[in-house]
């Protein structure tokens, strides 16, 4: 219980020190524009009017976010002892929790979140630093499943330190460029550079493995990440199209996020169904 106590003291403590109210959103929008670029509801709960930003990709990102944490649980159910299924309940957890923070604060609350009240909206707040470190630790203790579940030995060791490393230093990072600030350090971009060892790391695995041991487990893990890296490829692909730029002055909302959530929406079910029952520790070398 006290280190709980300290986690949220701590985190207070960081929320008051923090400069991002200094960083404005680029480009600059107020209250008024905010809410021109994007659809929006407003409703009104007991004496609160209440503007619910982006409805339908809102949604969509907090049904990714619950569907992840079922399946994270999932994982913890049918853990039998496996450290492998652990870790991957642990990473989905993480990623769900970072799938919701994000939605609250990129779309369904950006307005009461980054905008009301304030001359110039701001850029980013703390519900999206918290979404990039978990997502971060996330693909961190993917590394961890996989090191058990498809090395031994030094690699998995490797596997091991790399992860606690990488977990420590983009913390550290993080906060550097919530407390200077730096936008970059606290970027999306940013957050796919960090991940990215880890996701080439999983694909060479997994991808020498089935190559030479032929094992159910290792083609599963290997459609897990090139479905993981297509998705990410398509909502890059739509990012740059303008395509929602243009759907928007037709009056309909389809965003890049939709893209991807709905590309991780598929993700996750196909770990819940095809992958899940077949993670288990390895005694193989590799």
């Amino acid at each position: 219980m006290k280190r709980i106590l300290y986690f949220f003291a701590f985190f207070f403590i960081l929320t008051a020190c923090g400069r991002l109210d200094s960083i404005p959103y680029t480009p600059a929008q107020t209250s008024e524009t905010w809410l021109q670029i994007q659809p929006f509801a407003e409703f009104k709960l007991a004496s609160q009017n209440i503007i619910f930003v982006q409805p339908s990709t809102s949604i969509i990102v907090y049904s990714l976010g619950i569907l992840t944490v079922i399946v994270g649980l999932y994982f913890l159910k049918i853990r039998a002892g496996q450290r492998s299924r652990i870790w991957w309940g642990i990473a989905l957890l993480l990623w769900g929790v970072g799938a919701l923070l994000a939605g609250t604060s990129y779309e369904a609350f950006s307005y009461a979140i980054k905008c009301a009240g304030r001359e110039a909206c701001l850029w980013t707040s703390w519900w999206e630093i918290l979404y990039l470190i978990a997502s971060v630790w996330s693909i961190d203790a993917m590394t961890l499943a996989v090191a058990y579940s498809s090395t031994t030995g030094k690699l998995r060791k490797a596997l091991s330190v790399y992860s606690i490393i990488n977990a420590g230093m983009y913390f550290i990072i993080v906060m550097i460029g919530v407390f200077v600030p730096i936008k970059f350090l606290i970027s999306f971009e940013l957050l796919l550079v960090v991940a990215a060892p880890g996701i080439i790391a999983f694909f060479v695995i997994n991808g020498w493995r089935y190559s030479k041991y032929k094992l159910k487990l290792d083609f599963a893990l290997l459609g897990t990440w090139i479905w993981l890296g297509i998705t990410i490829a398509a909502y890059f692909l739509y990012l740059i199209s303008g395509n929602t730029e243009s759907l928007w002055a037709k009056g309909l909302w389809f965003s890049a996020n939709d893209v991807l959530h709905i590309g991780l929406i598929i993700w996750m079910l196909y770990i819940a169904f095809a992958l899940a029952p077949q993670v288990n520790d390895t005694l193989a070398t590799i």
